[in-house]
């Protein structure tokens, strides 16, 4: 059986990934699955709706890959998960990196993740060998385990915004999964959120940058994303061996988006139809000055690594939120 490719976006929360992942799901051969460390939890345990708009149970794709797996309790899955991945042992994953062990300690549970990447290759993918599993869980520590699983070719696409950005998207009281939901996303005060993007950059950074995983990893800045989505869109594509012969941008600054089958993500993830591509600057007059100053110090060293200035840039373009904006063609439908 051929090896399943998964390409995945790591790096921090409210950074773009899941735009940048809707996205590469209209791609033939693409399967935006979302956040796949949040399955068993979220899609499993919860019920939560899939990217096509109804409860994973009652999603025909989820069930087909439900059917592959042992059966097994999802919530202690996702209980033992979050114990393995805990920022707390990220020193420890490093030292057995360098060590040339694998980053995560091996499990019993790593056949069931085996397993469900396989089955999902097999449903949404056809099987086919040039499929792309695209997986949006960020997390440096899961994608160091996915690594390190047989059966896995995995590829990194680490997505990263200015944290001044990220710690204001986080302030933002949004539902989990939409509107209707009466449960809301985490809202970490802009200090927590700064450390939580530094450190989860820089982990990104020292576990597949440089000459790490020569040909295996990638960095897009989100403000490159919006710039140009096309043409970065092309270019992830191509980081993993695919040339689409068609993109799904009718013009330079607007995405044609068809339902997925995503398990977690941000609510914009149920959009569909034609949706403009705007760089969401609501943050440049938004922050305070005080919490600006917080973010800035906080992460001034990986600031200029990625290429982010220290001062406030101004704002040059009308502030859009959130990153995806619908269209008018969008507004029409309802």
């Amino acid at each position: 059986m051929s090896p399943v490719r998964v390409l995945y976006l790591a790096g921090s929360g409210r950074s773009g990934s899941t735009l940048v992942t809707t996205v590469l799901g209209q791609l033939p051969g693409f399967f935006a699955a979302g956040e796949l460390r949040y399955l068993w939890r979220r899609g499993l345990v919860e019920n939560r709706p899939c990217g096509c708009g109804s409860p994973v149970a009652d999603c025909p794709l989820w069930a087909r890959v439900r059917a592959d797996l042992p059966d097994v309790e999802p919530a202690e899955i996702a209980g033992r998960l979050a114990q393995r991945l805990r920022l707390r042992g990220l020193p420890a994953l490093l030292r057995r990196q360098r060590r040339g062990q694998p980053p995560v300690a091996d499990h019993p549970d790593d056949t069931h993740l085996t397993r469900l990447y396989a089955a999902i290759a097999e449903h949404a993918l056809a099987g086919r060998s040039d499929g792309v599993i695209v997986d949006s869980s960020k997390l440096p520590p899961y994608g160091a385990l996915l690594g390190s699983l047989p059966g896995i070719d995995l590829y990194v696409l680490h997505v990263v915004r200015d944290p001044r950005a990220t710690a204001y998207s986080w302030r933002r009281r949004r539902p989990l999964d939409g509107r209707a939901d009466d449960q809301l996303m985490s809202r970490p005060p802009v200090g927590k959120a700064a450390l939580l993007w530094l450190v989860w950059n820089t982990a990104t950074v020292r576990l597949w940058g440089g000459r790490r995983a020569p040909g295996r990893y990638l960095r897009v800045r989100y403000e490159d994303f919006v710039a140009d989505p096309a043409g970065t869109t092309a270019r992830i594509a191509g980081f993993v061996g695919v040339t689409p012969d068609a993109l799904p941008f009718p013009s330079p600054a607007t995405v044609r988006l068809t339902p997925t089958h995503s398990v977690a993500g941000n609510p914009s993830r149920h959009r569909t139809g034609l949706v403009d591509v705007v760089a969401d600057t609501e943050w440049l007059t938004g922050l305070p000055t005080r919490a600006y100053a917080v973010v800035t110090g906080l992460t001034a060293v990986a600031l200029t690594r990625f290429g982010y200035p220290l001062r406030r840039p101004a704002a040059t373009s009308p502030a859009r939120d959130p990153a995806v904006s619908p269209s008018p063609a969008t507004r029409q439908e309802g």
